[in-house]
């Protein structure tokens, strides 16, 4: 099917906060090619799931890209397990989105649940290595490890004999099961938890007696592990833990992308939970480079890697993943830093090379404000840019500016898509 316009559909992770804050990072930040979109848009804003909902990232992709999460959703691990380039034994296994942690291995404190973002790939890597394949010694159990980014891994808890269900808690306090959704809780006591089950099942008890095994083997191997030793003696803290979450034990199956909006639909991402949505949901995905840490050079080769896309599909979804670690941190100026970084190495480019009948989109898949670092339910800005839809009253890319648009409150941000595909593109 042949659209009126290509679409550049671009979310920037966790960029919004809160409208309570006295001010936001977008209101602070120096990001005129951004604000130009907006000024010549229309705009508006959008909770990404829904009021009341503080969406983990996984939840609000899908939401982003036109479905209810409630009705498709079957929890994060089997998505980054996807991501991972991983398979799923679907009744016999169970995978969780994990974390390398800093522990006390006596009393099982939680001393930095992501162990200080210093982590390699490679130094998880050679850990995640060390516990692939472990035995549980009960119920015919095994375990799965794969590292990913940094400090992240998945982690698949499976048996060879007996059903196991994904209906367990997390290990991890940061984050509550809400069925198969996890929410991040506002305040906790920073101990690993013992898995329980969430439903009065062999198969739920068996999932979580097996990852309680997996735990405490966990921790006994990694904080022993040549890589933690060397990382004390550079007085770097060590990744002696496992924090699971977010227990799934099926994929996600939904009407893929393409037959949705009839049309070509790529995703690109670097992170594995929205490369396993990419995948999962039938888009074309396109892996991105981590971040090298040169600004410049990695949005030149996002900005190269959309126009490519852009060139065979009719919508293309970008993940730019920059803001969202520091309002988990607190980062007030680096979450400042990491907008400007966007608006001027890759926004820019977007805009002097902007192609003939090219709408785009600008939205955040939730807020992460740095005063309460973690996701929060705030409504994200939202501009959609096209050269023949007139501008509104709003001026800048920015949570108040937006809230002028004539889009206005979107209440679920799986409506977004299909309004602006049913309004402009067909």
């Amino acid at each position: 099917m042949s659209l009126k316009y290509k679409l550049l559909y671009l979310v920037l992770d966790g960029a919004a906060d809160r409208l309570s804050d006295p001010s936001t990072t977008l209101e602070k930040a120096y990001k005129p090619n951004l604000d130009k979109l907006a000024k010549y848009g229309l705009c508006g804003l959008m909770y990404s799931v829904g009021k009341g909902v503080a969406p983990e990232s996984d939840e609000a992709v899908i939401s982003l890209l036109g479905y209810d999460p409630h009705e498709v959703y079957t929890g994060r691990g089997p998505i980054e397990a996807v991501g991972a380039g991983l398979s799923l034994r679907e009744g016999f296994e169970v995978a969780f989105r994990a974390n390398f942690a800093t522990i006390d291995p006596a009393s099982k404190r939680i001393i930095d649940r992501r162990v200080g973002r210093s982590l390699s790939s490679e130094e998880a890597r050679v850990l995640a290595e060390k516990l692939d394949g472990m035995e549980l010694g009960t119920h015919d159990g095994y375990a799965r490890v794969k590292a990913t980014i940094g400090h992240r891994a998945v982690v698949i808890i499976g048996s060879r004999s007996r059903r196991l269900s994904p209906m367990v808690e997390n290990n991890d306090p940061a984050y509550v099961r809400k069925g198969l959704i996890s929410v991040a809780a506002r305040d906790f006591q920073p101990f690993v938890k013992k898995i329980e089950p969430l439903e009065d099942t062999p198969e739920a008890r068996a999932a979580a007696e097996l990852a309680n095994v997996f735990t405490e083997k966990a921790i006994e191997i990694l904080d022993k592990h040549p890589v933690n030793e060397e990382r004390r003696r550079k007085n770097q803290p060590p990744a002696n833990a496992i924090l699971l979450r977010d227990a799934g034990g099926s994929i996600p199956r939904a009407q893929p992308l393409k037959e949705k909006y009839k049309c070509g639909f790529a995703v690109l991402a670097e992170m594995p939970v929205e490369l396993g949505i990419g995948r999962i949901f039938g888009a074309d995905t396109i892996v991105l480079n981590p971040p090298s840490g040169d600004p410049r050079r990695d949005y030149e080769e996002r900005f190269e890697a959309t126009m490519k896309a852009l060139s065979r599909s009719e919508i293309v979804y970008v993940h730019l993943k920059g803001p969202d670690e520091p309002g988990h941190d607190g980062d007030f100026e680096l979450k400042k830093r990491r907008i400007e970084e966007i608006d001027r190495y890759y926004v820019s480019l977007l805009l002097e090379n902007r192609p003939s009948r090219l709408a785009v989109v600008v939205t955040a898949d939730h807020a992460t404000p740095p005063s309460v670092r973690a996701h929060t339910d705030d409504p994200v800005p939202v501009v959609f840019n096209t050269e023949s839809v007139p501008g509104d009253e709003a001026r800048a890319f920015t949570e108040r500016e937006c809230a002028k648009g004539r889009l206005g409150v979107y209440e679920h941000g799986w409506l977004l898509l299909p309004d602006l595909y049913s309004r402009f593109l067909v």
